[in-house]
């Protein structure tokens, strides 16, 4: 399995589709950190980040995804010894070049965007935001890949409005239906982001794991 997990990456990256992510995450982040955050405001600047790289994410597992061939994914299914092995391959592979984004994300982040830098409890809270940042981003371009929805508009159109549903339900006082994306800006800006994470965070990595059990129960029935 991990010699199946470090094939996917070197294909991703072989393919050049890594570059269908890195440079839309530079751009933003060159937009996002433009002028550096003003003291006081590292955790919402910070936040951002988190929040504006998952769809982002999510095309970087979708794409990742979608590199091998179906034909390529039984054969590495056969060889993996079983589907299992093979399905958590890929996510896997997929966790770890969003690892890798959202840390240069965190990173720039860090390293140029602020006039000061966050307090030991700001640092610690934004660094789980990018985490499960990574996480909903694997969750929500898995369930958009081409083994779920072989439509490549349909696809695309799902992964939009999936995030767009993020943004738009975690608004709302049901923001627990969902990844509480919003939440996370409204608690970093108004310095409460410390003292939410707790609810926030449990909020947001059940939906992760929810949206990746589903993710595995509809591969049962997929080659």
């Amino acid at each position: 399995m991990i010699a199946l997990t470090r094939f996917r990456i070197s294909a991703y990256v072989q393919s050049h589709r890594v570059y269908q992510a890195l440079i839309p995450i530079l751009v933003l982040l060159a937009i996002i950190y433009a002028n550096r955050a003003p003291v006081g405001s590292e955790a919402a600047a910070l936040a951002d980040s988190a929040v504006l790289i998952i769809p982002v994410l999510a095309w970087a597992t979708r794409s990742l995804l979608d590199t091998e061939p179906d034909e390529q994914r039984a054969i590495s299914a056969t060889t993996a010894g079983t589907r299992t092995r093979e399905l958590t391959g890929g996510l896997l592979a997929a966790l770890a070049v969003n690892t890798i984004f959202a840390t240069l994300a965190l990173a720039c982040g860090l390293l140029m965007g602020l006039e000061a830098g966050p307090t030991t409890d700001v640092l610690f809270a934004v660094t789980i935001l990018h985490v499960l940042a990574a996480l909903a981003g694997l969750a929500l371009g898995a369930l958009t890949s081409r083994v779920i929805l072989p439509s490549p508009a349909l696809s695309i159109m799902a992964l939009l409005f999936g995030y767009l549903a993020m943004l738009l339900i975690s608004i709302t006082p049901a923001y627990w239906l969902t990844v509480p994306v919003t939440a996370w800006l409204k608690a970093a800006g108004s310095g409460a982001l410390p003292s939410d994470l707790p609810a926030l965070g449990a909020i947001s990595l059940a939906w992760c794991v929810a949206g990746l059990a589903w993710y595995a129960w509809l591969r049962r029935s997929r080659p």
